[in-house]
């Protein structure tokens, strides 16, 4: 895989979690956390779980912290609490994405799972591991929101190469 792909897959990646983000903009607070048979929940739960793997895999691989935990739900009592977080995180994460280089790609990530288990994996099997699961979740909570008539409307890639031209 090289650098030019990781950095399509995570532009991709962003204006998706922004379809879904702006369709949460227009649900209310109650149905933001309410329970939605959802496997983290509500629709505010599988936001979260997007959001803190880009956190938590960024924080590993460029800067060799492991955290502890998964971000938590609790923290982000309303929607532009967790879009504020969102925002930076996001800003770090295609900063980090766009600085690498090829032969970067192809390095190993070592990094600890929050149960402490160390483990070692190509760099570019990590993103695009972070996007797959971007995908899965983001896709829940469009589910979610669609059944509330909200719906974030196509998330497909190949939507957003022929929407950018």
């Amino acid at each position: 895989m090289r650098a030019e792909e990781v950095t399509l897959l995570f532009a991709y990646n962003a204006w998706a979690n922004a379809r879904v983000l702006d369709a949460a903009a227009k649900v209310n607070a109650e149905q933001f956390v309410q329970p939605a048979g959802l496997s983290h929940s509500s629709v505010r739960g599988a936001l979260v779980h997007v959001m803190g793997p880009e956190y938590m895999w960024r924080t590993r691989c460029q800067e060799g912290v492991f955290p502890k935990a998964p971000l938590a739900e609790q923290d982000f009592p309303t929607l532009d609490a967790l879009r504020a977080r969102w925002r930076e995180e996001e800003a770090k994460l295609l900063a980090y994405v766009g600085g690498l280089r090829d032969d970067d790609l192809a390095r190993a990530a070592r990094y600890q799972t929050t149960a402490g288990v160390a483990h070692e994996t190509p760099l570019w099997q990590v993103l695009v591991h972070l996007v797959n699961h971007g995908t899965q979740f983001r896709g829940e909570a469009a589910v979610a929101l669609t059944q509330m008539e909200h719906s974030p409307g196509n998330l497909d890639l190949m939507a957003w190469l022929r929407e950018r031209g």
